[in-house]
Parts: structure tokens; sequence; C-alpha cells
């Protein structure tokens, strides 16, 4: 169906002819690939090279883990496989392991029949753009070599990385464990039959919160409902936090967490059942963050303008950069932000790893309202009331996207369009953005105005 290379990974749906989807033939010529690149971009190293391996529940997970494997050890590779993981805690586990690059099996939010690589380096960071056109121009040529049987990697299974993943947040100055204990607070969860199912209950556990309920927490990899945490696919947990409520003055959940399958997107649900907005998971945590420590702050140019806001409030800079995570990271940098991220629910703290990481996030807004004991839905009073819409449109042959976006440049060139990524017009009191996605066959299109039906009134500008 299909096979995308992006600077999110080499992703694809499971079966058909190799070249077109992610089969096994494109999994060992991708990994082969990572580690040709790899043995170009760290020529000091020794020729024994170390990667790690961990993988999201998805049901075509295993089988893609051991073709992984057993390809990085016929390169001479040591595999460390941290088996059932999340993508921080693989980011992290480089690092902690030392490794010259690490493999995350995931394909995200995306639906059950797709599946992908995550390409990591030294640092436990997604490979750069420039890097990523190098692997596919080594993988076109299938320019790499396997070793002898005298070289062969060997493999160890390490299985304590998600529980040093936790022991890292719970030493960060900015969780108060003491006072999220002492707050009691009652959360439930939707971990989406992945493994948020593993982590988020131990997390919960080492901050002091006894009292939680998992809504598909096993992780089996059969997804009860579309992956990406968007208020449409939510139905569930909504209604079993608006049923607990008993009566109108108290709830008796006072939070909601919804995760996607590799646990780096965060989507909160308020004390009512009704959403936080994935958009304000960053913005909120931000402003915890900021209310205790001053720096920048960075996300992509389809977030929400409440950052921003934010920001300014705080009397300090923010930065926009294009959508993907290897691209905020990147101005993270270079603006010494101390908290970044995506407006789907992607929280990056710097203090920890730069990696979009859903766990830190439920830590930092738990600590949130145990410090200001405010509900869920006061903290959500606090800032701007935007509202922001989010269409596709699927790419077909006859859509000539190039032309596409300059047309709508010409037409708006009076509000002077950025066009670092796709297209986006800010307007007053508003803004509206156009651009292809990174992981599926589609062209994005959001729109984010002080209420719905001005932001419909801009997305029917551009379609």
């Amino acid at each position: 169906m299909a096979l995308i290379k992006s600077i999110s990974g080499i992703r694809g749906t499971i079966g058909g002819k190799a070249g077109e989807n992610l089969t096994p033939i494109d999994v060992v010529k991708f990994t082969s690939a990572f580690v040709t690149l790899l043995a170009e971009l760290q020529v000091s190293r020794t020729a024994h090279r170390k990667i790690v391996v961990g993988r999201d529940a998805r049901i075509s997970g295993e089988i893609l883990s051991q073709l992984v494997c057993a390809t990085l050890q016929s390169m001479g590779v040591d595999v460390i496989d941290v088996g059932l993981s999340t993508t921080p805690t693989v980011e992290m586990a480089v690092v902690k392991h030392q490794a010259n690059g690490g493999i995350i099996i995931t394909a995200s939010h995306n639906p059950m029949h797709w599946n992908a690589l995550k390409l990591l380096n030294e640092k436990g960071e997604f490979i750069s753009a420039e890097e990523g056109k190098r692997l596919l121009d080594i993988a076109e040529k299938e320019d790499f070599n396997f070793d002898s049987v005298e070289q062969l990697g060997s493999y160890t299974k390490y299985e304590y990385a998600i529980e040093d993943h936790i022991n890292e947040i719970l030493n960060l100055e900015l969780i108060d464990v003491k006072a999220i204990k002492e707050a009691n607070f009652s959360v439930v969860f939707d971990a989406v039959n992945s493994t948020g199912g593993i982590a988020i209950p131990m997390l919960l556990q080492k901050l002091g919160v006894a009292k939680y309920k998992a809504l598909y927490g096993e992780p089996t990899g059969i997804f009860p409902h579309n992956p990406e945490p968007l208020p449409e696919h939510l139905h569930e947990i909504a209604s079993v936090m608006r049923s607990a409520v008993s009566d109108e003055r108290y709830a008796v959940y006072d939070v909601g967490f919804v995760v996607d399958p590799d646990v780096d997107r965060l989507a909160i649900v308020m004390e009512n059942g009704e959403m936080f907005g994935e958009e304000y998971t960053l913005v909120a945590i931000a402003d915890y963050v900021l209310r205790h420590k001053k720096g920048n702050t960075v996300s992509n140019l389809s977030s929400s303008r409440a950052l921003k806001d934010v920001s300014e409030r705080h009397g300090i800079s923010y930065s926009a950069t294009a959508v993907g995570e290897v691209n905020v990271v990147e101005k993270m940098k270079e603006t010494q932000a101390v908290i970044g991220g995506e407006g789907n629910g992607g929280v990056i703290l710097p203090e920890l790893h730069y990696g979009r990481d859903a766990l830190v996030g439920i830590a930092l807004f738990l600590s949130f309202m145990a410090k200001t004991k405010l509900k869920c839905s006061e903290i959500k009073a606090l800032y701007p009331n935007y509202v922001i819409i989010k269409n596709k449109i699927e790419l077909t042959e006859d859509i000539n996207l190039q032309e596409l976006l300059q047309k709508i440049a010409q037409k708006f060139a009076d509000y002077h369009p950025n066009m670092m990524d796709g297209v986006k017009i800010d307007f007053e009191k508003g803004w509206v953005h156009l651009r292809p996605s990174n992981t599926e066959p589609i062209i994005r299109i959001y729109a984010e105005a002080e209420n719905e039906a001005e932001a419909e009134k801009l997305m029917k500008l551009l379609l």
C-alpha cells in the first residue's frame, strides 16, 4: 500500500511487494544502510558497534525486531534489545548504554497495519534530514557489506529500560513526588493496547498515585480505536470520566491521560470528561516549567499560537520550526530552549533528553496540578481559548503539490506567507497551514482561530 521515507523514519504497510511496502527485504536493506551510515558518521569509533533496539506492541513488531536484530548482528553490531518499550525510553537507553545508535520499531500514531523503523544517532536523537538522504542513497545502491562469521555481533536482552527512564524522570527537580502523593489523585488512562500499558502504571505507582484505572492497558497490539490521540477517537475515556462524576461538583477521576502506541504523544482529558486539547498539552506544561525556570520555547508551525502567548506572558522568546521532531530539537538547541515540542501532544524537556516524551509530560502535569491545587479544567482556563481544526487530502497523481503551494502563496502574498514547511498564512486573529505529511500519503491542513466557525472560514480559503 505505501512505503514512506522521511525525517520520521522508514514507514510503511506490512505485506505486499518489496520497495512498495515495509517488507522483510526492505527492513534488512534499510537496517543495513543505517549501520553503514553510522560507520561513515562515527569513523573514530571502534569497528564493533552497539545499537539499542526497541518496539511498540504492534502485531508485526516481533517479526520486524527479529529481522532488525539479526541484520545488525550480521553486520558485526552488538545488539541491546530492550523489547516492548517506548520511543523516549529507547532514546534514553542509547545514551545510558553508550551505544552508537538506536532503532525503534513503531509507526507511532498510524493504524496497526503500519510499522516503521525510527533511526537514532549516538545522542539518542533522530538522524538529520541530510543524514536521511545519505541513508536512502546507501540503501538504493545496496552499498553495504556483511561481516564474516568471526565478526558477528552479540545479542543481549535488557529488561529494565522503562524503569531506568522513569527513575530519571523522578530525579528531575520539577517533578514533585511528595505533592503528587499528598494530592491523592485518581487517574484514568488509555494506552491503546500498546506499551503505555506497561510504562504508565509503573510511572503512576512511583509517583505515589494509588488510584488509577487502565483502558486498553494490555500490550496486545490490537488497537481498539484509531491510535492517534485526537478528540474524535477518545469517546470511551471521555464517557468513562463523565459517567463517573458523582454529582455536579465532584468527579471520581481528577484527570485522564491518552498516549499513542509508542508513548511520545500525550492527550489530556479533564475531570468533567471534556478534552483538554492535545494542542494545550505542551502549552500547560510549558507554563509550569516557565514558572520555575526561565528560558526560550519552541514548537512547530502547525502548533497552537497559545504557546507564543504564554511565552510572551513569561517574558521569554518563542520560535517556530518546520514540522518534525528533528527540526524542533535543532531549533531548541540553537535557542537554548528549556521546553519545546509539537502541538500534537509532544513534549520535549531537554533537561531529561531531546525527544518527545509522554511519560515526563504526565509527571510534569501532575506536578502542576498538585502544586497549584487547581483542577484540570481550571488549568485549561488559564490560557487563550483558541480552536484548531485539522483536515487532510489524500495525495493522488493528479495533485501537483509544489504548484498548489505556489498558487496559495501568490494568492496571499500580502500576508507574507511562511514557506518553511508547505505554506502557512498568518492572519491577525488566526492562521492556516497546508503541508505534506511526513508519515502518511496525505496533505494536512490546519487552521486556528478564536472559535470553530472562524477557523472553518480560514480553512476554506485554502480548500
